[in-house]
């Protein structure tokens, strides 16, 4: 079970992963994480699933060069998991898992990106689920981006605990790899919410650092 701090304090999740993740856009090195308060991302984190070598997928010279297949990627598929106790409010599916971008490519997609701005939150978030939470006497709102077209498994009004199997990660939305994007706010519509500050156990890491999995010693 999640432990949620006060009202005015961070808002305690656990990974929603069970592996070991590379953090990037991490709300520890500035604020707004992501470079906009657009949506109630102002302190959203990206999670990249790890293998046992600590690579998010293998590079070769081509990856460079081209897109990639999502299937190449660790993360891709992986169970996501339930940061915290909850109620779901809110779920998005039938985006479709697009390739990943690196090197020459991620440049090339990040300048394509204004067609899905226009489409709004969906565009951007790709697959999603809305979590209710506790945060001291007030809810919060957790929301777990970029999932994997048809994994959903959870439906509104469900109530899950901390661990359990919400969907898979994927590639959906704005997303140059698989991997999950994670944000709390006071409202469930990211339009009209406010951004609110979360931690894991022992704290948020730096952009580049390890977030460990669900149950696993910090290993950042």
């Amino acid at each position: 079970m999640s432990a949620a701090r006060g009202e005015r304090g961070p808002l305690g999740l656990v990974s929603p992963l069970r592996g070991a993740a590379l953090v990037r856009n991490s709300p520890a090195d500035r604020v707004p994480s992501h470079g906009t308060t657009l949506g109630a991302s102002t302190c959203a984190i990206d999670l990249v699933p790890l293998d046992d070598r600590g690579r998010t997928a293998p590079f070769t010279p081509m990856s460079f060069l081209l897109p990639e297949p999502p299937e190449h990627f660790v993360g891709f598929g992986l169970e996501v998991l339930a940061p915290a106790d909850g109620t779901v409010r809110h779920v998005h599916d039938g985006e479709a898992d697009h390739r990943a971008h690196r090197g020459l490519p991620s440049v090339l997609y990040a300048l394509t990106q204004r067609r899905r701005l226009r489409r709004g939150w969906q565009g951007l978030a790709g697959n999603h689920v809305v979590l209710e939470v506790a945060r001291g006497g007030r809810a919060a709102f957790v929301v777990l981006c970029h999932l994997q077209q048809g994994s959903i498994a959870v439906g509104i009004g469900q109530r899950v605990a901390a661990g359990e199997v919400l969907a898979r990660c994927g590639n959906s939305g704005n997303s140059m790899e698989p991997h999950v994007h994670v944000q709390a706010m006071d409202g469930r519509d990211p339009g009209t919410a406010a951004a609110l500050p979360l931690t894991f156990p022992g704290g948020v890491p730096r952009a580049g650092r390890r977030l460990a999995g669900a149950g696993e010693a910090d290993g950042r």
